[in-house]
């Protein structure tokens, strides 16, 4: 079965029961990933996490429901899994700009998601770098905050968790703990990255850490630290940048043409274990690695 199969048989299962809960292992199965991948790939591609995909339909059909019959609302409200007309109206018009009895007035306008549909598009406009690299086990340790798929509140992002040590002290304090870099790396590379995804959690949630490389003269005491096994990697490699506002933009670029561009035409899935950001370049210019675990298919 193709990627491209996988992907639309889980948004098929979407569809069928948007008026059921909907668990997100179960439409991660129907693309035969866990629901981690599925869940970052999906916001990475489409742009909007998966949670709010399916809130957004789940309105579409509601206010579809509203306009053309003599449901009441809180019946519509209950058939779409909300428990009080009050939490439904809030909802419905954060996305449509109107509560549900002005929706069932004539010439309202209203906003329709349409169901997606995963393609491939052949571009061949932009040549991707990367390598195939097996590389052996390794231990990091960090700073680690945990993150929600679901954008639920009450969570730091990955980027909220490198703002917050940079102003706080803590990555300044990490950088000093570090030590020097180990001999498999790159003596070019920073002495902090990103990584994620290298240990369970709550549903719905992945950990993320801003982690050093640890070597022999790493200064680990106070830091959770993390093995990492042996494990074959896709590399991709970003152009040299400028620090400064081009990062968060290259970052998101090179993460989405992964999961769109390469992972769907690659003869590799992703595997089930920690990805890294790994930072590099001068103080004035700097490039970027993903490193994602795969597997051949």
């Amino acid at each position: 079965m193709d990627w491209l199969t996988k992907m639309n048989l889980a948004i098929d299962y979407i569809e069928e029961n948007l008026t059921q809960d909907i668990n997100f292992n179960e439409v991660a199965m129907r693309a035969c990933c866990s629901s981690y991948n599925f869940q970052r790939m999906f916001a990475f591609i489409t742009d909007i996490s998966l949670a709010e995909y399916i809130r957004r339909r789940r309105m579409t059909q509601a206010a579809l429901e509203l306009q053309n019959s003599n449901s009441k609302v809180i019946d519509v409200a209950i058939k779409y899994g909300y428990d009080s007309a009050t939490s439904f109206a809030r909802t419905f018009k954060a996305l449509h700009g109107l509560t549900p009895t002005q929706s069932k007035q004539d010439g309202v306008k209203l906003k329709a998601f349409p169901k997606i549909s995963f393609q491939i598009s052949i571009k061949g406009d932009k040549e991707m770098d990367y390598r195939i690299e097996t590389k052996e086990a390794f231990d990091i340790f960090g700073i680690e905050t945990i993150v929600s798929l679901t954008g639920e509140n009450g969570y730091l992002s990955p980027a909220e968790l490198w703002q917050t040590c940079q102003k706080n002290g803590e990555y300044d304090r990490l950088l000093s703990n570090a030590g020097d870099l180990p001999t498999f790396l790159p003596q070019d590379l920073c002495k902090i990255h990103g990584a994620e995804y290298y240990r369970k959690t709550e549903e719905n949630t992945f950990p993320y850490m801003l982690c050093s490389f640890v070597s022999k003269s790493s200064n680990t005491k106070g830091y959770k630290t993390i093995h990492i096994p042996a494990q074959t990697y896709v590399v991709l490699e970003s152009p040299k940048f400028k620090w400064g506002d081009e990062f968060f933009k290259v970052l998101t670029t090179l993460q989405k043409r992964f999961y769109s561009e390469w992972l769907p035409t690659a003869n590799y899935e992703r595997a089930d274990s920690a990805n890294f950001e790994i930072y590099g370049g001068t103080e004035k210019y700097g490039y970027i690695e993903l490193w994602y675990p795969i597997i051949k298919k």
